[in-house]
């Protein structure tokens, strides 16, 4: 565990290539919008958002002025329409945006839009930011490699993003870990390696806890846990490995305690391996359209020479495979770890037919 910053103090935003941009066109991604990112700032004032404790959440519920609310609102219920169903307008007389907010904080200043459905009260929302070729690499490998589907969409210079439900993790640390019972606890140490794992294969950095959710779901008589990423503006950008490896952030620590102390070393590395062996099932299955996405970020430019070569020193000193040391971008870096799970998984698994 190490308490020093492993982040660099600010990443910047990447924009979309023509590349990526025609990958996105082809997997339904990129689609025509009535509202963009840019329009949502043109908002008159907001008021600030505290929570249950009164803390500063850095949101804040902005207003509009009178002249535009309508027509922003309907463009922001066309936009569920599109995201959520098959972008009709049948349905938009049943739909309320009851509010709009926008953060203050991190690197793609997000606004977040909770939409309503009159007729049965119910609500979601939806999140629209400025498009980060990063963060849009981020959302697809977690699409295709992790057991969590994505809903997205990019338009130009934005992005929309279906909200993510679950608690988010620092308050499930501070307010729920403790009351967990013996076998609960087993299943979130367990679950929590497999989340690490899955970060650090495919270079997911920057998993402090209030960048993940646990989501719990019933089953029969207990409750499955699993911890999903709802942040991936830190994809393939550092070159410190340990910041893809989120048992090395302090706020963290009560999850790496809890593990340590749940878990036999023999147990840990089991579910590494069980870990490994999904990503490459996934990364199988999803063959052709992986080796577009790779083919992309080899031609992106989404870090610098300085992180890329401490990056692929210290994986080549972790993995003693020689092939980390030809590479020379991020997408290289991670097509070359991708590959070496890959082939070690085929090594460990006798009855995986090639």
């Amino acid at each position: 565990m190490e308490d020093h910053k492993l982040l660099s103090k600010k990443k910047p935003a990447f924009p979309v290539s023509e590349m990526l941009n025609n990958y996105l066109t082809t997997h339904s991604r990129n689609i025509k919008i009535p509202i963009y990112y840019e329009d949502l700032l043109r908002f008159q004032g907001g008021i600030e958002i505290f929570d249950e404790d009164g803390n500063d959440t850095l949101w804040i519920s902005t207003y509009f002025a009178e002249h535009e609310r309508n027509e922003i609102e309907t463009s922001l219920k066309r936009i569920y329409t599109i995201l959520h169903a098959d972008g009709s307008e049948a349905i938009l007389d049943f739909l309320t945006v009851d509010a709009i907010d926008f953060c203050t904080f991190g690197n793609t200043k997000p606004f977040r839009v909770k939409i309503r459905n009159i007729l049965n009260d119910n609500y979601t929302y939806l999140y629209i930011k400025k498009a980060d070729a990063s963060r849009i690499y981020g959302l697809e490998l977690e699409d295709m490699l992790s057991p969590n589907h994505i809903n997205y969409l990019v338009h130009k210079n934005s992005l929309i993003e279906e909200h993510i439900l679950g608690i988010s993790g620092d308050y499930f640390i501070k307010h729920h870990l403790k009351k967990c019972s013996h076998q609960d606890k087993m299943q979130i140490a367990k679950e929590f390696v497999k989340f690490n794992e899955r970060c650090f294969i495919r270079l997911l950095g920057d998993m402090r806890s209030y960048n993940y959710v646990f989501v719990l779901t019933n089953d029969f008589d207990r409750i499955q846990y699993r911890i999903r990423a709802i942040d991936f503006d830190q994809q393939s950008y550092e070159g410190k490995s340990k910041v893809y490896k989120p048992q090395f952030f302090k706020e963290n620590f009560p999850l790496v305690e809890l593990t340590l102390s749940m878990l036999k070393e023999e147990s840990i590395e089991q579910y590494k391996i069980e870990e490994r062996s999904l990503i490459a099932k996934r990364a199988k299955s999803e063959k052709e359209r992986l080796e577009n996405l790779l083919l992309c970020m080899k031609n992106d430019v989404l870090s610098t020479p300085e992180k890329i070569n401490q990056l692929k020193k210290e994986l080549f000193e972790m993995t003693k495979d020689i092939r980390f040391k030809k590479v020379e971008n991020m997408g290289s870096l991670l097509e070359t770890a991708l590959d070496f799970v890959t082939r070690n998984y085929k090594n460990i698994n006798p009855y995986l037919i090639h």
